[in-house]
């Protein structure tokens, strides 16, 4: 690209885009203080005053800002900036490090499709025991309208992504790269399906290849871009480690899931859970009850009382209903051994203690059809 005109803010924000690498924060305070169509004068000036400013000067004049947003229709993406209504208000959380601009393929709307949102992210080189585990808790999200939010990476990642798009979910991937130069090459198809079907964005400009650091930075986005993070399988030092990290920053909840003590997959998990605020995952219910609204997923009432507080009288009797279907109160007489008159009066404490209630049939356990 040749140098161009910006005309605007929005036009000074892509340009910048250009110019810096993701996650800078020096830049970024800078654009907080003067605004960003300021820094590119000064930065053109020579006046920021930061060790790579000659390179940024070299970057920044050879963007066309209308050559880019044409370069991006051209693929089928936009540029969604900070003044945008699509723009995702949780990533301003982000402070000075909060993306400048964000490029967007897919038809989905990127702040509506994030409002309810989880990133679930893992190993490169998960187990089958992970990707299990993956695939049947994001279809689970999926069948309760939660976008999963991921890197698009091997692993625990593409399990993520594919088990969402087969539930018919929403999914967004999160890439280290220009959203045309999608990584790792080999997720070609899944990424454009991704796209077809829900959303691949990068704060990285078109053509741009992949880096060691832009994947952190790129964690960072993922972590801000959604209400919490799912770590699925992780060793003790990795990427996925980072995002967790980077969840827990920003006050956002982080759920690991434990795994076998022998598997070194597992361990950042573990560690996780032992050093860390992260909360255990054992179900996919746990990841429900963090990410939903208030009091959406309450788990059922006899799940939330402890059976240890029922005499064993009670306990007796409650074990006897089966877990699915009814039972009369006759049959409960015979299956426990108690009098009728003590079924009965258990079964009424058990009732208003939220663990049965009476139907038709019989008696069930409080929930049950």
């Amino acid at each position: 690209m040749s140098g161009g005109p910006i005309h605007d803010e929005r036009g000074a924000l892509i340009a910048l885009a250009h110019a810096i690498e993701p996650g800078d924060a020096r830049i970024g305070a800078l654009i907080d203080t003067w605004g960003a169509e300021q820094v590119c004068e000064r930065l053109r000036a020579g006046q920021i005053g930061v060790r790579e400013q000659s390179s940024m000067q070299v970057r920044l004049a050879r963007v066309d800002v209308d050559a880019a947003v044409a370069s991006a229709h051209a693929v089928g993406a936009r540029i969604i900036d900070r003044t945008d209504r699509e723009w995702p208000t949780q990533l301003d959380d982000l402070g000075a490090t909060r993306p400048l601009v964000v490029w967007a393929l897919g038809a989905a709307n990127l702040r509506l499709t994030a409002l309810r949102s989880i990133a679930v992210v893992g190993a490169r080189a998960a187990t089958a025991y992970g990707e299990a585990i993956c695939r049947d808790w994001c279809s689970e999200l999926a069948e309760h309208s939660f976008t999963v939010v991921s890197g698009g990476a091997y692993g625990i990642d593409a399990a993520a992504h594919r088990a969402t798009l087969s539930a018919g979910g929403m999914t967004i991937c999160v890439l280290a790269s220009g959203v045309d130069t999608p990584y790792p090459r080999a997720h070609d198809a899944l990424i454009a399906r991704i796209a077809d079907e829900g959303l691949v964005i990068s704060e990285s400009p078109l053509g741009q290849e992949v880096r060691r650091q832009r994947f952190l930075t790129r964690n960072r986005l993922i972590a801000a871009l959604t209400r919490a993070t799912l770590v699925v399988e992780a060793a003790v030092r990795s990427g996925t480690t980072s995002t967790a990290n980077a969840a827990m920053a920003l006050n956002r909840p982080v759920l690991a899931v434990p795994g076998p003590v022998t598997s070194v997959m597992s361990g950042g998990c573990h560690k996780l859970i032992r050093d860390t605020d992260a909360l255990l995952a054992s179900r996919i219910e746990d990841v429900l009850e963090v990410i939903g609204e208030l009091g959406e997923f309450s788990a059922p009432a006899q799940q939330r009382r402890s059976i240890d507080d029922l005499t064993p009288s009670q306990a007796r009797i409650l074990d006897a209903i089966p877990a699915r279907g009814s039972i009369g109160i006759n049959d409960l007489v015979i299956d426990s051994g108690f009098s009728a008159a003590d079924v009965s009066g258990a079964l009424a404490v058990l009732m208003l203690r939220g663990f049965t209630d009476e139907g038709p049939g019989g008696w069930r356990l409080a929930g049950r059809a």
